[in-house]
């Protein structure tokens, strides 16, 4: 009894009545002690933590998103180059996209600090052009994409499709007479396939007309969603000829009569690329303008394959940027007093994000290295545009939903990159198509219509 009641009084002595009192005037202590003394040593332990917490701020992992080091494998000449691309895109960039992605409008003030950056044309020998790997042609598409996949677009039309259509299939002429000017974005180039009722058909059933005449070739039909096609210099046409029902391929200047460019608007995603319907209506092509290793659709899908990697690469920049941002803000934005990314289920969605974004990585690594490799088939491309345009819509819905409301604001940077993973997930060959590629290389069947 006597051992109690010295507890007791030094109990007594520990206590500051003041703050007692004070305490009970915003809470029932009778209340409080009786819920403390039903609790168990697991939760009691729980309260002393948090009470006796020292309130410094935690310091957390560096945002990562490269989990399986994969660029370590790059040498210091092009990390270098990678970080110098992610410095000019960070500063000159990321300021601008929001802005001009919400007018729909293009940013032109930045073709010449692009050109300075000096990644156009990135893989082509000669013509002023780097002579680079496909890798690093892959890893420049992807930071573009992880800032703004709008810009990546652009360089993607003018670098690959445009420049890529001239270099594979251009004459000596014609590579001289536009390559460089491209190169340093002097003259900027657009490409005309899709049409407005043949979007997957474009291998046999294109419905734009080349004829040969005296005076050259007569173009006529009409091409959709061409990027770049409202301000281009030139862009390159494909026309099915009347004659041996062959796809050709043409250079159409913008002053060249009989072509037409109409804006078109209303679109949700890739807002900034400046997408035209374009009208050819009798429209007269010499001869010199056309592509003389152009002359069956197997050419144009050279072509296309090539660029197919590269939208792999941009969808991997797309779903890292989306991640990225949502990983920062989970990190910054507190509800219930702590960090919302301490919470378990927001840390089930950044782990599955993470896991789709690094099997895409090291699948898109290793696609560039069979292409350097000169291995790189129809069904490698396909199979990567498929896979990872596919799992970047998941990671962009899942950066979405971790932001809850504001994720649907431009200013959190994850909304931009919701839209716009719609249209990757659809150009340069759907899921279904390239789907079918791949399976036709697995089985031997060909199940096209």
């Amino acid at each position: 009894m006597i051992k109690k009641l010295k507890n007791i009084v030094k109990l007594l002595r520990s206590i500051d009545l003041e703050q007692i009192e004070k305490i009970s005037k915003k809470v029932d202590l009778p209340k409080v002690m009786h819920a403390v003394s039903k609790m168990d040593d697991v939760q009691l332990q729980g309260v002393m933590k948090m009470l006796t917490s020292s309130g410094k701020k935690r310091e957390t992992p560096p945002i990562d998103a490269d989990f399986y080091a994969v660029e370590a494998k790059l040498s210091p000449t092009d990390r270098a180059l990678q970080l110098k691309v992610r410095e000019f895109l960070e500063r000159e960039i990321k300021p601008l996209v929001n802005k001009y992605w919400l007018h729909d409008e293009f940013p032109f003030e930045i073709i010449p600090k692009l050109a300075a950056l000096n990644v156009c044309g990135y893989v082509y020998e000669g013509y002023g052009c780097a002579g680079g790997s496909s890798l690093m042609d892959g890893i420049i598409a992807a930071e573009f994409g992880r800032i703004d996949p709008s810009i990546a677009t652009f360089l993607g039309v003018q670098s690959g499709l445009a420049m890529g259509s001239i270099y594979m299939c251009g004459s000596e002429e014609q590579k001289q007479e536009w390559l460089p000017k491209m190169q340093r974005l002097e003259k900027i180039g657009a490409f005309g396939l899709t049409e407005p009722e043949v979007g997957s058909g474009t291998a046999g059933g294109l419905t734009t007309t080349c004829r040969r005449t005296e005076n050259g070739w007569v173009l006529n039909g009409q091409k959709k969603w061409i990027g770049n096609s409202t301000f281009s210099d030139i862009t390159i046409i494909w026309a099915r000829d009347v004659d041996d029902n062959q796809v050709k391929g043409f250079i159409i200047r913008k002053e060249n009569p009989g072509f037409m460019v109409e804006k078109i608007k209303g679109k949700m995603a890739l807002r900034i690329v400046q997408n035209g319907l374009i009208t050819l209506t009798d429209c007269v092509v010499p001869e010199m303008d056309r592509l003389p290793l152009a002359n069956s659709f197997k050419d144009t899908a050279k072509v296309l394959q090539m660029t197919r990697a590269g939208v792999a690469w941009m969808a991997v920049g797309c779903a890292r940027g989306a991640y990225e941002n949502a990983l920062d803000y989970t990190l910054k934005r507190k509800q219930f007093g702590r960090p919302i990314a301490s919470f378990q289920l927001i840390q089930n969605h950044l782990v599955e994000m993470l896991s789709n974004l690094t099997a895409m990585q090291t699948l898109v690594f290793r696609l560039s290295e069979l292409q350097d490799e000169g291995k790189l088939k129809d069904e490698h491309a396909s199979l990567a545009k498929v896979f990872c345009t596919l799992r970047t819509r998941d990671i962009v819905s899942r950066a979405r939903e971790v932001m809850g409301g504001n994720g649907i604001l431009l200013e959190y940077n994850v909304a931009r990159f919701l839209a716009d993973a719609e249209a990757i997930y659809s150009y340069e060959g759907t899921k279904e198509i390239n789907s079918l590629i791949v399976g036709r290389s697995i089985t031997g069947f060909s199940a096209f219509v």
